[in-house]
């Protein structure tokens, strides 16, 4: 069931257009995230649902109702910022509770309800604490629950990991994806940052220049790219001139190939997609291509090399280390060949 649809969404800045008739579906009880480089409108599309923008065109509705015109605080969703907005004259305890004294919930409901909140996310004893005496983590859970307090239907962040160190924001992104399961509550996320994505989301909206490029889960979005965009923004690819002769039959690097392609014209320009631990080092005399190691760095888990082959540079990911210079033979199997129509 769909909690909020937005119909043919268009917002400008100064004349600018940074939405472009825009339509998007989104499901009650999903993480989605909303994905893309600086500029995309990812942003300007969680401020509008969130009423702190409003469309130029279109309409915006919430359990099937219009709320285009709604103020915030009229809306049953909160947000969280990356800059978390946390009141430093309030301890934790009051920062959580203040959402419910604007409403005048009664203390005993108070009480109970940030007890809930300080639990949900491992801060039990913290209620008195002041607020930069926190961790940028500590400070970023009690912004989360703040919002959560309320007990909203809709909870949108704007990269709220933003300002975390790595292993900090890598933890933070399993804690959140638990609270969302463990709470049964709608999370729109909003984050340039791809890993993130794939990490916590159910569904990942790509979007770029203020228009959605593929709607999918994290698997489809990364194995299935729709387009040349799509690919090189969602992890590294290999991004090669193909044509497809017939289905199942595709020519790239010189050379053709058995796929998993079909649907294309005979003789269909396409552009073909590998990614770099798809690309099997093998025997010379085994080998699909033949060429000659460029360069190796060592990431951590595999190497990353440059391998010329055909005239092409490959990126390659690999658990073996080859030198400089070395020659290798490369391979990969029909169903890690990906085929995309020209843009």
């Amino acid at each position: 069931m769909n909690i909020i649809e937005l119909k043919d969404i268009k917002k400008s800045y100064d004349g600018e257009e940074v939405i472009k008739s825009l339509n998007l579906n989104i499901k009650e009880n999903e993480f989605l995230t909303l994905l893309g480089p600086s500029g995309c409108g990812k942003t300007t599309t969680l401020r509008m649902i969130g009423g702190f923008e409003s469309p130029d065109e279109g309409k915006i509705f919430f359990d099937g109702k219009d709320i285009t015109d709604l103020p915030p605080n009229e809306r049953r969703l909160n947000t969280v910022f990356q800059k978390y907005a946390l009141f430093p004259h309030l301890n934790v305890y009051e920062n959580i509770a203040f959402g419910l004294r604007i409403k005048k919930a009664n203390e005993k409901e108070v009480e109970e309800r940030v007890k809930k909140m300080l639990a949900l996310v491992n801060l039990q004893g913290y209620e008195n604490r002041k607020i930069d005496s926190l961790s940028g983590g500590q400070q970023q859970r009690v912004a989360i629950v703040r919002a959560l307090v309320n007990e909203p239907k809709v909870l949108l962040l704007d990269e709220p990991l933003g300002a975390l160190d790595l292993k900090l924001r890598k933890d933070m992104q399993i804690e959140l994806k638990k609270m969302q399961v463990s709470l049964g509550i709608t999370f729109i996320y909003v984050t340039h940052d791809q890993e993130e994505a794939l990490t916590m989301s159910d569904t990942i909206i790509v979007m770029n220049e203020g228009e959605i490029q593929q709607i999918g889960s994290p698997t489809d979005i990364y194995n299935e790219p729709e387009n040349a965009f799509v690919a090189d923004f969602i992890g590294e690819s290999n991004i090669v001139d193909g044509i497809m002769h017939a289905d199942y039959d595709v020519e790239f690097a010189g050379i053709r190939h058995v796929s998993e392609d079909k649907g294309f014209e005979k003789g269909e320009p396409v552009d073909i997609v590998i990614r770099p631990e798809d690309m099997e080092i093998v025997p010379v005399n085994e080998a699909d291509l033949k060429g000659v190691v460029q360069s190796i760095i060592f990431k951590g888990v595999h190497y990353e090399m440059l391998v010329l082959a055909n005239g092409i540079e490959w990126l390659v990911h690999s658990y073996d280390s080859k030198e400089v210079g070395e020659e290798i033979g490369l391979r990969v199997i029909p169903y890690n060949i990906h085929a995309m129509r020209k843009e």
